[in-house]
C-alpha cells in the first residue's frame, strides 16, 4: 500500500493552490480567481477561499494523527 508521507504542504500556483506530500506527490490541486465574480463565472473558489481549503487538506494527518493517538 503506498503512503502519502507526512507533512504535507500548500503551495501556491500560477491557477490555484497544490497540496503535495513530503515526497513531493501532488496529492491535489484547488483552482482559484481574483474575485469573487470570475470565480463564481468560472465556477472555482477564490483565492482567500482556496488558500484556507489548501492549509485545512495540508493539515490532515496531524489532526488524524492526534484523533488516533
Amino acid at each position: 500500500m503506498r503512503r502519502l508521507k507526512a507533512p504535507w504542504s500548500a503551495e501556491k500556483t500560477e491557477g490555484g493552490y497544490r497540496v503535495q506530500d513530503s515526497q513531493g506527490r501532488t496529492l491535489c490541486y484547488i483552482y482559484c480567481r481574483d474575485d469573487e465574480k470570475n470565480a463564481e463565472v468560472a465556477n472555482v473558489l477564490t483565492w482567500d477561499e482556496g488558500r484556507r481549503v489548501a492549509a485545512n487538506i495540508a493539515k490532515l494527518p496531524e489532526l488524524l494523527s492526534k484523533r488516533n493517538g
